[in-house]
């Protein structure tokens, strides 16, 4: 069977470039992917059809799994990030997938293939399991081994492989959920006959009526850190420190000044030494207020003990603005911005 891809990336999402064969560190080289509507070849995963092997650090949540194993299941393999804003969208998806087709023959795996260092510490990363509530297995591919060999260029990226192993279909990106629900049916009742569906999961439902929301102005991804940081795209005031992936506060009161175009704003940043931190978040000059997003308390303070991404804006009027967040806690880390409409 010949495998097909859908692609359906908001125009901010980032791609990294499968470089280390050429010379590069996949986690340095970034290109922006502008939605084109076209397909993208797929590497190894395509090119073999069978499912690569699963070269991995750690296993959560199951005992290590290879593909030999996973004959005769449905096997849908997305390579996610727990601080990615993309992935974190379409979570709501796959956990119900794996939810109502699990008991069927479905079988999720979710590669975690880390953007920050962090983001390979224990610590971190079974935080982050948890807060997101996943509980199908887990593959810990903090060296982009398993990354390599499914020749990925991208968080998310699912990939969907039929009973025999055999590469059916992959999608990059949000949106498709209704499609990628319905390959996976198909699939459970090719592998076995007979088998009852349960009705379509409400959350393909919810979205098929809705459908995604349009990204065309909105600011796109900006890093802080000095390998990926665009000229001007941030002011800083106070005692910062410019690091490879991220800013860093030294000592005192440090603000970040960013102006942009969009209705929600999130934030990765990671804790000092005392593990954990208060940033207030400031919109258009003034406390953030009813447009605070979920991590921001009724105070206008984001105070978090965990690294990963903070929502700091919601449901502002889209258009242009000026975000500036105030903080104190020395050690505070600041990756990367993200937006939605």
């Amino acid at each position: 069977m010949r495998a097909s891809l859908d692609v359906n990336i908001p125009y901010y999402a980032s791609a990294i470039v499968n470089g280390r064969d050429r010379g590069f560190d996949p986690m340095t080289v970034i290109l922006p992917f502008v939605f084109l509507g076209v397909a993208i070849g797929a590497g190894a995963a395509s090119a073999a059809g069978d499912m690569p092997a699963f070269k991995v650090e750690r296993w959560v949540n199951s005992t290590p799994l290879t593909a030999d194993m996973l004959r005769g299941k449905v096997v849908l393999v997305d390579f996610w990030e727990y601080t990615c804003v993309n992935w974190i969208r379409t979570s709501p998806y796959v956990k119900a997938w794996h939810r109502d087709y699990a008991d069927l023959g479905l079988v999720v795996v979710g590669v975690h293939s880390p953007e920050f260092e962090f983001g390979k510490r224990a610590e971190n990363i079974d935080r982050g399991i948890r807060d997101h509530g996943l509980t199908y297995p887990i593959a810990l591919d903090n060296d982009f081994a398993t990354w390599r060999a499914f020749g990925n260029d991208a968080w998310p990226t699912k990939y969907l492989f039929d009973a025999h192993g055999t590469l059916v279909k992959w999608w990059v990106g949000e949106g498709n959920y209704s499609d990628i629900e319905a390959e996976i049916r198909r699939l459970l009742v090719a592998a076995r006959s007979g088998t009852k569906l349960p009705p379509i999961s409400p959350e393909a439902t919810a979205f098929a009526k809705t459908g995604e929301p349009s990204y065309a102005g909105i600011t796109g991804e900006t890093y802080v850190g000095a390998e990926r940081r665009e000229p001007g795209t941030v002011t800083l005031e106070g005692n910062w420190q410019s690091s490879r992936q991220y800013l860093e506060l030294q000592n005192g009161t440090g603000k970040i000044v960013l102006p942009f175009k969009a209705g929600e704003v999130n934030a990765v940043m990671r804790p000092g030494a005392a593990g954990k931190a208060a940033v207030a978040v400031m919109l258009d000059g003034k406390p953030v207020g009813e447009a605070r997003g979920a991590d921001v308390g009724p105070d206008g303070v984001a105070r978090f003990d965990r690294s990963g991404m903070i929502r700091l804006v919601a449901r502002a009027p889209r258009g242009k603005h000026v975000l500036t967040l105030v903080a104190s806690d020395p050690g505070l880390q600041v990756y990367v911005f993200t937006f939605g409409p």
